[in-house]
């Protein structure tokens, strides 16, 4: 299922695709604008969306196989919960 796959879905719920589209939109928005701000996103039943460090490493180059230097980054994660975790077992 992508994006509009989704929007589809809604629509068939708000009897409207621009409403539905507009609610994802929305939706997706405010939990990456919540993630940017080092804040995390508690969807009760559905699961956790937040912001994980990876701490600096040394990588290989894999066409020339250097080593690099990869830098200290943050990254979105997400943890299901667990009526999410029963629905798909």
């Amino acid at each position: 299922m992508n994006k509009a796959d989704l929007v589809k879905e809604v629509s068939a719920v708000l009897g409207s695709k621009k409403k539905a589209k507009d609610a994802v939109s929305c939706v997706f928005h405010t939990i990456a604008k919540a993630l940017k701000k080092g804040q995390g996103v508690t969807l009760a039943g559905f699961g956790r969306f937040g912001v994980s460090k990876r701490r600096a490493r040394v990588g290989r180059n894999p066409r020339t196989g250097q080593q690099i230097q990869i830098p200290t980054r943050k990254v979105p994660k997400f943890v299901p919960g667990k009526t999410l975790k029963n629905v798909v077992r």
